[in-house]
């Protein structure tokens, strides 16, 4: 007789995931998303409870705030709140166990105590106080623990890439959003500041702030727009993290950046050459002061995110402008791409591009750098009128 629950995946305790096990986790993975913009620094992660042989979960969880319970343990608090016991049942969870103590204690705990046989997870967690421990711990305890290949797996992981990629470089994700024409353009002739995209899609730029840990320009474009880069989309749980590349520290303190550095965190990027007096008047005026070091703009945008990173900032939402954005990609730092094209022509020699002002001019580099970038993965979307291109560069 055949096995009754075709087998799938391949690899070391990835032998033994059913496609009910991938159903289960499917489920899960849509759980972790009610802790988008509410759990940084910490990954997003759901979990599910299953007894075998039975369709339906007996619990379900998710990590819903930072500091709060995570998925593991809402899961089987939930299974208890149902009247449910889920000793002798399957676990599944989008990312592997914990097994060391933080803001909560150890998952590895909780899913002992419950009597647990079985954990299947999607993905393991590359930071080095995990990486493997939490699986360890359960296996060795005679709990059956499977890694999930396939799918669900690559899905586990592309929910987490700040987090993945700050584990492994110490670096934020960054997220390239630009709005442009159907030439190319981000601002008319001279630059002058006008609305490209259309109102939804602004509201959805606004959304994205609120879920990401930083949202960033360069001082030119902070000088033109004068914005306030908040997160104003209904249901924002926090503010990001407002960063201006601003070498010389000439943002004006009357602008709306400085005088809501009190209701939302500000930091300035300048050179160690920036005056004194301007630095020493930001900072007077709640503003945080980053120093990046560098001959070349890639460098000092790489110093930039060191920095950031070593603020737990994750995720960086890079909105502007064309010579920042250059920096950016000479330094191989864009990781994704999202880009609104709105249906007008600006048209105009002297209206900027998306990109321009970089160091890698000669062709040599560019052809470098064209080939870096070839996306893995393109996505297209109509957002009211715009047609919204989403491009994922590179995954961690």
């Amino acid at each position: 007789m055949g096995d009754p629950k075709p087998r799938l995946g391949a690899g070391p305790g990835a032998t033994a995931v059913t496609r009910e096990d991938r159903a289960h986790l499917r489920r899960a993975l849509e759980l972790a998303e009610g802790g988008r913009g509410r759990v940084s620094p910490n990954p997003l992660v759901g979990a599910v409870v299953v007894r075998d042989g039975e369709p339906e979960p007996i619990g379900e969880g998710f990590h819903a705030e930072l500091g709060g319970a995570h998925a593991e343990r809402a899961a089987l608090d939930d299974c208890r709140r149902r009247g449910e016991d889920p000793a002798g049942a399957t676990l599944y969870v989008t990312l592997e166990p914990c097994a060391h103590h933080g803001r909560q204690p150890p998952c590895t705990e909780a899913v002992l105590e419950a009597g647990v046989a079985r954990v299947v997870y999607a993905s393991e967690d590359p930071t080095e106080k995990a990486s493997g421990r939490g699986p360890g711990i359960l296996r060795d305890e005679g709990i059956s623990v499977e890694l999930a290949e396939g799918a669900e797996a690559a899905e586990a992981r592309r929910l987490n890439q700040g987090f993945r990629k700050h584990a492994r470089t110490g670096r934020p994700l960054v997220v390239f959003k630009v709005a442009m024409s159907l030439d190319g353009r981000v601002a008319a002739a001279g630059g002058e500041p006008i609305w490209i995209s259309g109102e939804r899609s602004r509201g959805l730029v606004h959304r994205w702030r609120g879920e990401l840990d930083a949202v960033c320009v360069g001082i030119g474009t902070a000088l033109a727009d004068d914005p306030l880069l908040t997160a104003r989309a209904e249901g924002a749980a926090r503010q990001p993290r407002r960063v201006v590349f601003d070498s010389a520290a000439r943002l004006p303190l009357d602008s709306h950046l400085v005088r809501s550095a009190g209701d939302a965190p500000l930091i300035v990027v300048t050179s160690p050459e920036a005056p004194a007096e301007r630095v020493a008047a930001l900072e007077s005026a709640g503003v945080e002061r980053i120093v990046a070091s560098g001959t070349a703009s890639a460098d000092r945008a790489r110093a930039a995110l060191d920095e950031l990173g070593r603020r737990d900032v994750q995720s960086l939402l890079l909105e502007g402008g064309p010579r920042l954005a250059a920096s950016f990609f000479d330094a191989g730092e864009i990781d994704e791409a999202r880009l609104f094209i709105a249906p007008l022509l600006l048209g105009g020699a002297d209206a900027p591009p998306v990109i321009g002002g970089g160091d890698a001019q000669n062709a040599q580099d560019a052809g470098r750098v064209a080939e870096a970038l070839r996306p893995l993965a393109t996505t297209t979307e109509l957002v009211g009128e715009d047609l919204l291109v989403r491009a994922r560069l590179r995954e961690w």
